[in-house]
């Protein structure tokens, strides 16, 4: 967590509540929304580990790339960068977790620290519109006050451990941009880093 004023420097998916100035701003991504680092173990299915389109096994501490047409492949790479989460680009929206991949001795070489954007190969889907995760709020997402000025994200359906209390129901460039009937904003980085959300 860091604390930042709404007016300073954006962190994604950070929040500030109506009328409530400068607050802690906290992850809207429930735990879950960023995964353990992946084994650096090559496989073969590709020159780069965990590429574009390439798919993860699950596992307790570390994932591995699989086939994707393989009974172990749960979920598919829809992006990949490197260097670490907090100087690169934003994962796509509907991105369901993150996996963090350390640079790390492997098979005599070496694999540079990045981090692979993971879409589940099944429903559900936490990163989509009112799924309850990911590692992004977007417009569509509802969230819940966990106290102290901060806001995380649950399920729009009522399915996950806390009821939501507020759905974001537009993006824009600026807190000026919202409606007049506006209950809560929800920053969220990008070209329209505001939230507008409204009081369910």
């Amino acid at each position: 967590m860091r604390s930042r004023c709404f007016a300073g420097v954006l962190v994604t998916v950070a929040v500030v509540l109506l009328a409530a100035g400068c607050r802690t701003s906290s992850s809207g991504a429930p735990a879950g929304g960023a995964r353990s680092t992946a084994s650096p173990t090559p496989s073969g299915y590709g020159t780069r580990f965990l590429a574009v389109d390439e798919c993860s096994s699950f596992g307790t501490a570390s994932f591995t790339e699989v086939p994707c047409t393989g009974e172990r492949a749960a979920a598919r790479v829809i992006a990949r960068y490197d260097g670490a989460v907090a100087d690169g680009p934003p994962c796509p929206a509907t991105t369901d977790f993150v996996l963090h991949i350390g640079s790390d001795r492997a098979g005599g070489g070496t694999i540079p620290q990045g981090y692979a954007c993971m879409r589940d190969l099944e429903p559900p889907h936490p990163g989509d519109p009112g799924g309850g995760g990911g590692p992004r709020t977007i417009v569509g997402d509802c969230v819940y006050g966990s106290g102290h000025g901060q806001v995380r994200e649950t399920a729009c359906d009522g399915s996950g451990r806390r009821q939501p209390q507020y759905r974001v129901v537009r993006a824009v460039a600026s807190r000026d941009g919202c409606p007049a009937a506006t209950d809560l904003y929800v920053q969220l980085g990008g070209e329209h880093p505001v939230g507008c959300a409204r009081r369910l």
